[in-house]
């Protein structure tokens, strides 16, 4: 999606947003590779604030005019992450209180 933004953005936005997306998955696979379930709550708390940040990258990308196509699926997309992420932090309280 962000190859079609313009050149001058290549180490700006465009850098930004990928980093972004990418550090959701990275972080929950980080928390997976830790010790208990507290840790994989912390990192998956990481990997949303990344979701909340993709999801205003994405809004700004359109308020820009780099992003039209697909936006609101991609926005869709991101807070249904948003949402998994959420139940999986609320299972894992859940986990931890019963212990």
């Amino acid at each position: 999606m962000t190859e079609s933004f313009p050149p001058e953005e290549r180490y700006g936005l465009t850098a930004q947003l990928r980093r972004a997306a990418i550090s959701i998955p990275t972080n929950i696979a980080e928390g997976c590779g830790r010790t208990g379930g507290v840790e994989l709550a912390r990192f998956c708390g990481i990997a949303m604030g990344s979701a909340s940040e993709v999801e205003y990258l994405l809004y700004l990308s359109k308020e820009l005019g780099f992003l039209s196509a697909g936006y609101e699926s991609l926005v869709t997309a991101t807070q249904e992450v948003s949402r998994m992420l959420a139940g999986l932090m609320r299972s894992l309280r859940t986990a931890r209180t019963k212990t």
